[in-house]
């Protein structure tokens, strides 16, 4: 039997920040002022974004959404930690790299409304936006498919010698599901640019971590495939931002894949359609509204020197213009035309199809409340 080492960065919580909004010098990657509050801008944005959007879904404009409130230091970090021409293979909670890699506000609020605006027609399921524009794939509801589609993609790019990597993520509780084990596997074996980041927020809906294994960490699980592990602090924007960087870069430089575990918390529900309070205890989520990684970072800033009361107002209140401006032209535009159903699978749309949408549109549309419905 192999023994996994106590200073093992599997076992481990890599951090940065300190509770007083200093840094360990020997950890922060020091980086530069307009990356600093780059990435304050963008986790502040996806915060509002969500409380707007969810907002919206109970008053029945839209259908459905999942907020990414307490985690929202993950998916910046990997925004500002990949190059433009890497992959991203989102679970629920990522779609937030899509706005910091510089998708249209406009284009990612059509998704969400499902609108004749949105480039995907309107096809896709609530909350599984994506852009070949910003290399972001959507992810699958059943959650573990996008692991094996990243580790396949990095290993295309590997066969093309292009020099990608891929960023899949899942969350604690699709390390129980066989595509993480298939991925994983493959990562291993084929030593292909990927890394593969588990989001370990301690609720796979209503089931604790505890009840996903009994290893001590998720991240010790990459030892089991020959793959590189490492363990951080998920509410630490600089902590994460230098593990992903590290991790991606040496992908690029080695082709040799890292499992990362970003240890967080979801602060809200599961999503627009869950009740946590049926499962969990309020003391649980105050303990960790303590630790929101929002204000950690904030802190940090501030005692940095690099942001006050006045250019945080400032802040929130373009970024609030800027969500009220966008939601103001896309919510008045009309679902896609039902003739678009057909549309993109065939060269030529055949006989059986034609006289599908013929019986179709040979009846009333439904009434429409902004593309919600689907």
């Amino acid at each position: 039997m192999t023994t996994v080492p106590d200073n093992d960065p599997t076992l481990g919580l890599f951090s940065v920040l300190r509770d007083d909004g200093s840094s360990d010098p020997q950890a922060d990657p020091f980086l530069d002022d307009p990356t600093l509050l780059g990435m304050y801008r963008e986790m502040l944005r996806i915060r509002i974004l969500d409380e707007r959007m969810l907002a919206r879904q109970r008053q029945g404009r839209i259908g459905f959404y999942g907020t990414v409130t307490g985690q929202e230091a993950t998916p910046i970090a990997t925004a500002f930690a990949t190059r433009p021409e890497d992959w991203i293979f989102p679970a629920l909670r990522e779609n937030a790299i899509m706005l910091a890699r510089g998708f249209p506000l406009e284009k990612w609020l059509a998704q969400v409304y499902g609108n004749s605006a949105d480039v995907l027609k309107g096809r896709q399921m609530p909350s599984h936006m994506s852009g070949r524009a910003v290399n972001q794939v959507s992810w699958g509801s059943c959650l573990g498919p996008q692991l094996p589609q990243a580790v396949g993609a990095a290993w295309a790019a590997k066969l093309k010698k292009d020099p990608v990597v891929t960023v899949g993520f899942i969350g604690d509780g699709a390390t129980s599901e066989p595509d993480f084990h298939s991925a994983m596997t493959f990562a291993g074996v084929y030593k292909v640019p990927c890394v593969l980041i588990c989001q370990n927020n301690h609720w796979a809906i209503s089931v604790p971590s505890s009840r996903q294994t009994s290893s001590k960490t998720f991240a010790i699980k990459a030892h089991a495939y020959g793959v590189r592990g490492a363990r951080v602090d998920g509410n630490d924007v600089l902590a994460l931002y230098r593990t992903i960087k590290e991790a991606v870069e040496h992908a690029r430089t080695t082709s040799e894949p890292t499992f990362i575990e970003a240890v967080t918390y979801r602060i809200g529900a599961h999503s627009s359609s869950d009740d946590p309070t049926r499962y969990r205890q309020e003391s649980e989520v105050e303990a960790w509204r303590l630790r929101d990684p929002l204000v950690r970072y904030e802190r940090y800033l501030r005692r940095a020197e690099l942001l006050d009361d006045a250019l945080k107002a400032s802040m929130s209140a373009a970024i609030e213009e800027q969500i009220a401006t966008a939601v103001r032209a896309v919510e008045p535009i009309a679902p896609p035309p039902r003739s678009s159903m057909v549309e993109d699978v065939y060269a030529t749309v055949p006989r059986h199809l034609r006289e599908q949408l013929a019986e179709m549109e040979a009846h009333p549309a439904p009434p429409s409340a902004h593309g919600a419905g689907h």
